[in-house]
Order: structure tokens, then C-alpha cells, then sequence
């Protein structure tokens, strides 16, 4: 099954049910469908053939969703960029993946139009109800070419066929393409539906960015429950608990980090938000302080945890909402990443890949039908990362006598701050381009806020002077803001080498994590 399944089957047993809510527009399931197909049609009039690639830069929305499925029924492959990238980070994307067309809304219209006016070879459709900021500066309206589309059918290609390519960051410094098939995505589908994550014909908010493979993945799942769709444009306390009472949403999505800013803000009293039965959350296990607090002020709400990767569609592990409760919590269970999903392996496993015994440190490896393809065209890198079938996670963790998996450190250069993964070669690759900096590392420490926050360490050239904003400031121009260090340490002296003269992290790294019982937070 292709992931136009779900739509095609609410199209059978719910046609004139309510498929999405987004701000004051609702469209039933049969509109959906119409509009769809033509969507379609309208991209295949614009040359976009099986196997292309059409890139999408916009807010939440819910032409979003239409992209998401036009895109799949065509055959073609989604490319979701992120919102939060420089326009540089996503130009190297789009060269990397050439895709024919870029799909753009007013917030990113002019990022859309410098894109293309330094790649040239792709083609832009503008996606708002607002005036396009730009102008038309050469954009087709997603409007107009829908309207003018006659509908066509469901390609229902196989699920051995590429759906996706979702870019996440590199160890070596460029981003690399996650490449997901429809098998892949509708795989971790059918786990989270065995999982009782979803209510059945509830209506699931779309709070994180959709072009986050976390919102994906719940975007899939609720396609296949039949659920119906509401819609914030993006994340705020405010915006998220009126919409929770505007559309009656029974699940959402959120990081720990939202999590926190829902619960704490003033706005949360001034909404009826007790139709909010499930909200799933993952990126990083949430504090007991917060958890204590988003139960007291959401009593009906039950809180899942997801554990996984954009490699593994990303759900490797499940935490339900009874181990964060009574007898689960009081044996800590909480504080781990749950159990093994249905039809995914999980096991911790030395640097020779040998499976070490319950309790030993090592890292997590998992195979299964939602392991990704690979890279896009980087057959080393995705040879090094998949072993035997096995996706090696790059973090570090044991398994109890119970099967739950508990995450302790990261084997990668990595670091996950407000739910984003952040790893510190791109941000290196940075800052050692300014001119004062001879030497510099970057390392994840504690934050109450951020879970972790990306913190830099940098050696100066001999009689150069800079400041820890100046370098803040060079960051910011290059690469995306939650990229960018929120800390600075400027000396004169070398960082620590090992004897193979690399610079020894753990070192830095130990002092900020100094009485911590694990090394990720």
C-alpha cells in the first residue's frame, strides 16, 4: 500500500466527514480527494514525471497535507524543507536532490525566489491566501493550477517506491537526504496504530512543523485512522491551546520543549482544552518537574513517548502512558525511552556489533521494515550506517531485564537541543571560517529550557580579538538560529588533544555534566 491508502479509504467510508480544519476553512473528505487528484494533474502538467522530486518550503498549512498526499498519487517524491535552515543549508538541499519544482507560502517567498535565481533550473509555485509578497516574480499560483487541472488517477505505486526525502544534519558537516519509501512510512504507520496511539475518528493537531518527519509520521498514522486534521500555521502556547478548544483535537504532537511552554503559559487557563485525550512527545524524555506539571494542568491528557530517528521512520521504541504512572514510575520506567515497537528490533551492542548482556552500555542498533533506503547518493554513508540491516543510532544506552531502553550518552557528535538534532561538525565548519579562530570544538551542556544547548569552545589566532557574540553573530549569518551556539568560551590556550591529536570533548564536556547520572539531558 502506497500512503494515499488512507485517504482513499476515508474516501469510501467517511466521504462527507471533516478531513481538515485550518484556520477558518474545513474541507470534507471528498473535497480533499478532488483537490488531490488535480494537484496532481497540475504537477504532472508541469513536466513532474514518477520518480521527480518536488521540494516544498512553507509553514503549517493545509495545502501542506494536499502536497503531502498530490505528491504520492502522482508517483513523484516529497522533499519538505526545513523552515528553520539558512537559505544557504537549504540551497545545498535542493542541489543535492534537484528537484523540479519548489512549492513556497509568503513567509517564504523570497527565500524561494533567491533560491531559484542561483540554481535556475527549478520551477516555483506560490502556496498562500495572501498576496504574494514577492510579487509574481515568475511564480505559478497553487490556486490557479489547481483550478485549471483536470483530476487524475492514483498512480498506487508500489510500496517499494521512494515517498520522501527528509534532510537531517551531518557528521561531517553537510546535511544528508533520508530517503523513506511508502513501505517504510506506512510500516511505522500500522506500529503506531497497534500502539493505541491514536483515538479512533479522533482530529489531531498538527502543532509541529510539518516538514519535521515526527509530524510526518503522525500525518500517515492519522491518514490511516481516518482522523480528521486541525491545523496551527505554527507552534505557540496561545495559538495551540485556542485551536485545541477551536477544532476539539483529541491527539497532538509535541517535543518536551513545547510541552513546557504549553503548560506554563497564562493562556492555557483561558481555553477548554479537556478534549485533549493523547498527546505524543519525543526528541528527548521529558523532566519529572514538567511531566508533574502537564498533569496537573491537563488531567484528561495521557503523554506517550516516542524514541527513534528520521533513518527509522522514524519510531524504534514506545514509552506508554502507564509507565509514566503508578507502578511504572515508581520504578523509574519513565525515565526511559520505552520498549521495542511491533515489528521493530532493538538491541544495544559493542563496537564490534556484538549484542552486550541487559545492563551493559552500548550503543542501539535496530532493524526492521522501517529502516530507511539509504542516503540520497551516498552509498559509503549509508553503508556505514546500516550494517547487516541493522541501523546503528549513534546513541548510547542499555536495556533492562524488562526490555526497556534507557539513553545515556550519544556515540555521535550530536546534540538535541528544543527537540532538533544539531551535530557539532556543522557547526565547527562554521565558526572555523572566522578569521580570529584557530581552533574550536562544540559540544552539547545541560539547559533547563532546551533539554541541551549547543555550547562553543574556541582557541583565537595570536593577537586577534573577538567576543563571544561576534561569533554568535558569524553563525547566525550562516547557518539556522537553533544551529547557532548559545555559549561562547574564548582562550588563548589549545584545546586538549588526544595522542591521536584529536580534541578530546569528554574533556570539555565534564564539567557541565559534572553530578549528572547520564550524559545527554
Amino acid at each position: 500500500m502506497s500512503t494515499t491508502y488512507g485517504l482513499h479509504r476515508s474516501l469510501l467510508l467517511n466521504r462527507s466527514g471533516t478531513a481538515i480544519r485550518f484556520e477558518n476553512r474545513s474541507r470534507t473528505w471528498g473535497e480533499l480527494g478532488d483537490r488531490v487528484a488535480r494537484l496532481a494533474g497540475a504537477l504532472r502538467s508541469l513536466g513532474v514525471a514518477r520518480g521527480d522530486r518536488v521540494a516544498v518550503l512553507m509553514l503549517n498549512q493545509d495545502r501542506y497535507l494536499e502536497l503531502y498526499l498530490a505528491v504520492a498519487w502522482l508517483g513523484a517524491v516529497i522533499v519538505p524543507l526545513n523552515i528553520r535552515w539558512s537559505a544557504l543549508e537549504n540551497e545545498d538541499a535542493i542541489r543535492d536532490c534537484g528537484p523540479k519544482i519548489l512549492v513556497a507560502d509568503a513567509a517564504f517567498a523570497a527565500m524561494a525566489n533567491q533560491l531559484a535565481g542561483k540554481i535556475g533550473s527549478i520551477r516555483l509555485v506560490y502556496a498562500d491566501d495572501a498576496p504574494n509578497p514577492a510579487g509574481s516574480a515568475g511564480m505559478l499560483d497553487f490556486e490557479d493550477l489547481l483550478a485549471k487541472a483536470p483530476p487524475i488517477e492514483d498512480a498506487q505505486v508500489p510500496d517499494s517506491e521512494l515517498c520522501g526525502i527528509f534532510y537531517t544534519g551531518g557528521t561531517t558537516g553537510r546535511s544528508k537526504g533520508v530517503m523513506l519509501s511508502h513501505g517504510n512510512l506506512m510500516s511505522n504507520s500500522r506500529n503506531m496504530l497497534a500502539e493505541g496511539l491514536v483515538s479512533k475518528r479522533g482530529t489531531y493537531l498538527h502543532a509541529a512543523p510539518m516538514f519535521h518527519l515526527a509530524d510526518v509520521a503522525a500525518t500517515y498514522v492519522h491518514f490511516l485512522a481516518g482522523s480528521s486534521h486541525g491545523i496551527v500555521r505554527m507552534f505557540t502556547p496561545e495559538a495551540t491551546a485556542q485551536a485545541i478548544e477551536k477544532f476539539k483535537i483529541t491527539e497532538t504532537l509535541l517535543v518536551p520543549t513545547m510541552i513546557q511552554m504549553l503548560v506554563d503559559h497564562p493562556s492555557l487557563a483561558k481555553h477548554d482544552v479537556s478534549s485533549l485525550q493523547n498527546v505524543l512527545y519525543g526528541a528527548s524524555p521529558i523532566s519529572e518537574a514538567v511531566l508533574d506539571r502537564a498533569m496537573a494542568k491537563l488531567p484528561h491528557t495521557k503523554f506517550q513517548q516516542a524514541y527513534g530517528m528520521t533513518e527509522l521512520s522514524p519510531c524504534a521504541t514506545i514509552l506508554p502512558w502507564e509507565d509514566h504512572i503508578g507502578e511504572g514510575r515508581a520504578k523509574g520506567r519513565h525515565r526511559s525511552g520505552g520498549r521495542p515497537t511491533y515489528m521493530v528490533d532493538v538491541r544495544i551492542v559493542d563496537g564490534d556489533d556484538k549484542p552486550v548482556p541487559r545492563g551493559t552500555v552500548g550503543e542501539i542498533v535496530a532493524r526492521g521494515e522501517t529502516v530507511m533506503m539509504g542516503y540520497w547518493e551516498r552509498p559509503e554513508e549509508t553503508a556505514r550506517a546500516v550494517v547487516d540491516g541493522w541501523m546503528h543510532t549513534g546513541d548510547g544506552g542499555y536495556m533492562d531485564e524488562d526490555g526497556y531502553v534507557y539513553i545515556v550518552d550519544r556515540i555521535k557528535d550530536m546534540i538535541v537541543s528544543g527537540g532538533e538534532n544539531v551535530y557539532s561538525a556543522e557547526v565547527e565548519n562554521c565558526i572555523a571560517q572566522h578569521s580570529a579562530v584557530a581552533q574550536c570544538a562544540v559540544i552539547g551542556i545541560p539547559s533547563e529550557q532546551w533539554g541541551e544547548q549547543v555550547h562553543a569552545v574556541v582557541m583565537r589566532k595570536p593577537g586577534a580579538e573577538v567576543m563571544p557574540e561576534d561569533i554568535i553573530a558569524f553563525c547566525k549569518q550562516r547557518i539556522a538560529g537553533y544551529k547557532c551556539p548559545r555559549s561562547v568560551k574564548i582562550q588563548d590556550e589549545p584545546l586538549p588533544l588526544s595522542g591521536a591529536g584529536k580534541i578530546l570533548k569528554r574533556d570539555l564536556r565534564a564539567p557541565y555534566w559534572e553530578g549528572k547520572t547520564c550524559a545527554v539531558n
